[in-house]
């Protein structure tokens, strides 16, 4: 499966539908986690709240992977 995420409100969706593709419950998912089930429904349905360290730990246990791509309609170069 490949998804762009653009805004992090794509995000909830991503992460409950990779979790059932995985086959697991929120509270499986959460016990492999370390993390309250509450926690991951939190996750899926405020999205905003997931640390990137979290993230990366969900993808990982989800068989899924982050990558990072600039966008075709983004300038050369920007100052930060």
């Amino acid at each position: 499966m490949r998804q762009l995420l653009a805004t992090p409100s794509q995000l909830g969706p991503l992460l409950k539908s990779g979790r059932r593709a995985a086959g697991l419950s929120q509270t499986e998912l959460a016990n492999r986690m370390g993390i309250s089930q509450s926690r991951i429904s939190h996750m899926e349905l405020h999205p905003e709240s997931v640390s990137l360290e979290q993230l990366l730990a969900l993808f990982g246990l989800l068989g899924m992977e982050l990558m990072v791509q600039s966008r075709s309609d983004a300038p050369a170069s920007q100052e930060w």
